[in-house]
């Protein structure tokens, strides 16, 4: 489809857009009303009201209750360093999802009993219905919230063992390699999948986000002697975050 031959709003939300990036609407700056949309590009007040739209689903704008829509600040990208997994010394689960060492970081934490759902099942290789051991973290850095995760490892494995809960017993807040180890079984392999997604309302405002926009999924099995052995779901805001790896040359 040309240029000239796109729906209008999408021509002015394109035009809106230019004006954000060059600076003609810095950040905080009010949005034209409806009314003046309408006005400047001579469109009907649908085609200003679908335009705003566009540029609130794509995050460049925000709506302020009996205010009116402003410009919203862009963030510069961080970089969400991946780098394998971490030896048997005192990793901890902040370590083990962001690998820079200059990120310090804290976490919340809960765990619950829960039966394997087919994909969690077909992930650690057991029989959909198998209990496990869900583990829900946010993790905060300087305070501010930066990426949710949820783990879940099979109880045939760490049940009935001190490492059960990994935010407690002797090993409480060490990561899975390190807890693992525990039980005698070497963390050997880790496998990453990265995925974007329409983040769900809950993840979006927990990490401080606008409902609707996009998150990536970083999916994480460790395995151990070709054993899964845990397996996770690490979400981020993918307006914020660049996933980057750092491999090893074998």
């Amino acid at each position: 489809m040309a240029f000239g031959d796109q729906p209008a709003y999408l021509r002015v939300a394109d035009d809106l857009r230019k004006k954000i990036a060059a600076g003609e609407l810095p950040p905080h700056a009010r949005l034209p009303s409806q009314a003046r949309i309408r006005e400047e590009y001579g469109v009907s007040d649908t085609v200003a009201l679908e335009a705003r739209k566009v540029l609130m689903a794509e995050g460049l704008v925000e709506g302020r209750s009996g205010s009116g829509t402003y410009v919203r600040p862009q963030l510069v990208p961080r970089l969400l360093s991946r780098a394998g997994y971490h030896g048997s010394g005192p990793s901890s689960p902040f370590r083990q999802e962001q690998a820079d060492d200059r990120v310090i970081g804290t976490w919340d934490a809960v765990s619950e009993q829960e039966e394997a759902g087919p994909e969690t099942a077909e992930r650690l290789g057991i029989e959909p219905g198998g209990r496990v051991m869900r583990t829900r973290y946010l993790f905060r850095s300087g305070g501010e919230p930066v990426m949710l995760s949820t783990s879940w490892e099979p109880l045939a494995i760490t049940g009935r063992t001190p490492v059960m809960l990994p935010e407690e017993g002797p090993l409480a807040g060490r990561g899975v390699v390190s807890r693992m180890a525990a039980l005698d079984l070497v963390v050997d392999n880790v496998t990453e999948e990265v995925a974007a997604r329409p983040g769900l309302a809950e993840e979006v405002l927990a990490l401080g986000g606008v409902p609707g926009h996009a998150v990536l999924v970083v999916s994480r099995t460790y395995c151990a002697g070709g054993r899964p052995v845990e397996t996770a779901d690490v979400v981020v805001l993918a307006e914020r975050y660049r996933v980057a790896y750092h491999l090893p040359v074998k």
